[in-house]
């Protein structure tokens, strides 16, 4: 029996678990220390109720995937808002090397899964889904890419099955990230900037968008308003260009051109109209798109549908955790400088390497209320997460698919 929780019910409950989640985090002292973000633990606590109610009397609560949709796309748009050209170039070479470094790994977990699949007995292909289709990729690029694999390529049960690694992912990435990170930092004795991380509850200087989400941040009822407007020019761009681009060789997900739109939008007004934009107001509707995102998304989390994946398929995604961890402790740490920021980078990384860029902006979030600022890591991912390591990921894929198709 299913059970349809409709826009205004699925908010709420969205509140409900980020609730549970903070006060669990406060309370259990283990999360606290293996920096466990707050919408993946109180997510994690509700798919579980949702899996109780499942084994027990055979309901199936679904929830408002639109809503889930439009905050995604939100947190998105405040990346791209946040990103004028002077942060851009920040950046600088950090930028390029981490991407250089995530675009290696691109290669690492599909080979790890394309030779694993096959040593399984199961079509190669199966190896890409469960590879960086839907780890790197999510659950967008899962959808897109397992209706091709299923038309082109006779992969049946493709989406379904992309989509529930694509949920694997986003729970093992919100859970490897903090405590690599973690033990990164205590086995290197590093220290983040004197003065900074949960001390406090002033935004400081300098600050990077999404650093620091429960601090204070002093916003007016017209900066909202101006606010709003920005949001739903990126969203307009995004159905717009999603629309228009559709079957073309520039097809991309609407959570690029959102992010795309609103990097146009925030220099046009920085560069040609010398519009001030109002940061703080972007960062508080970014955090919030985020968390709220987040807590829908594990909200909706199946754990039934992922009992139910074949052996080989579970043997696979296990070794790409397993590989995930080793490659940023070992690789991304060591070329990021083996620094704090470094240390934080991992963490980001873990997030969208198995994940999703809102996984890694809330492990980087985790790590930074404990043990201290970096915005290096806080101008870095969100940029390589979101925007060029889906442009990447798409010409690995296909370079993959025609090796092994």
């Amino acid at each position: 029996m299913a059970i349809q929780f409709g826009t205004y019910y699925t908010l709420i409950l969205a509140a409900v678990v980020l609730l549970v989640g903070k006060f669990m985090v406060q309370r259990i002292r283990w999360l606290r220390e293996f920096n466990i973000p707050e919408p993946v633990a109180g997510g994690l606590v509700a798919a579980l109720v949702s899996w109780g109610l499942n084994a027990t009397t055979g309901v199936q609560p679904s929830f408002d995937t639109g809503l889930q949709t439009a905050f995604m796309l939100v947190f998105f748009s405040s990346i791209g808002l946040s990103a004028n050209f002077a942060k851009l170039r920040e950046g600088g070479i950090g930028l390029v090397v981490f991407l250089v470094v995530v675009v290696v790994f691109i290669v690492v977990q599909n080979s790890v899964g394309v030779a694993l699949a096959s040593a399984l007995g199961l079509d190669p292909l199966i190896g890409l889904i469960a590879g960086s289709i839907t780890l790197v990729g999510g659950h967008g690029t899962a959808g897109a890419w397992g209706q091709v694999l299923e038309d082109q390529h006779g992969i049946r049960g493709a989406v379904t099955l992309g989509i529930a690694c694509a949920t694997f992912g986003l729970v093992i990435g919100g859970l490897i990230g903090g405590p690599l990170a973690k033990w990164l930092i205590q086995r290197n004795d590093l220290h983040g900037p004197q003065g900074s991380g949960g001390e406090g509850d002033a935004l400081e200087a300098g600050a990077q968008n999404f650093e620091f989400p429960h601090k204070t941040r002093r916003i007016t009822a017209d900066a909202v308003i101006e606010t709003m407007a920005l949001f739903a020019g990126c969203l307009a761009f995004a159905e717009f260009m999603t629309h228009a681009m559709a079957g073309t060789a520039v097809q991309l997900p609407t959570f690029v051109w959102a992010l795309g739109g609103g990097v146009l939008i925030r220099n046009a007004l920085d560069y040609v109209f010398k519009f001030e934009v109002f940061d703080r107001a972007i960062d508080v509707f970014g955090n919030a798109g985020l968390s709220i995102y987040l807590a829908i998304a594990l909200l909706s989390l199946k754990l039934w549908e992922l009992a139910g994946l074949a052996g080989p398929l579970v043997i696979i995604l296990a070794a790409q955790a397993i590989v995930m961890a080793a490659y940023a402790g070992f690789v991304t740490f060591r070329v990021m400088g083996r620094n704090y920021d470094a240390a934080v980078l991992c963490a980001g990384h873990c997030g969208f390497g198995m994940g999703a860029t809102p996984t890694a902006v809330a492990n980087m979030q985790a790590i930074t209320n404990q043990y201290g600022a970096s915005h290096k890591a806080f101008l870095i991912v969100p940029m390589v997460g979101a925007f060029f390591i889906d442009l990447v990921n798409a010409v690995a894929i296909q370079v993959f698919i025609k090796m092994f198709g």
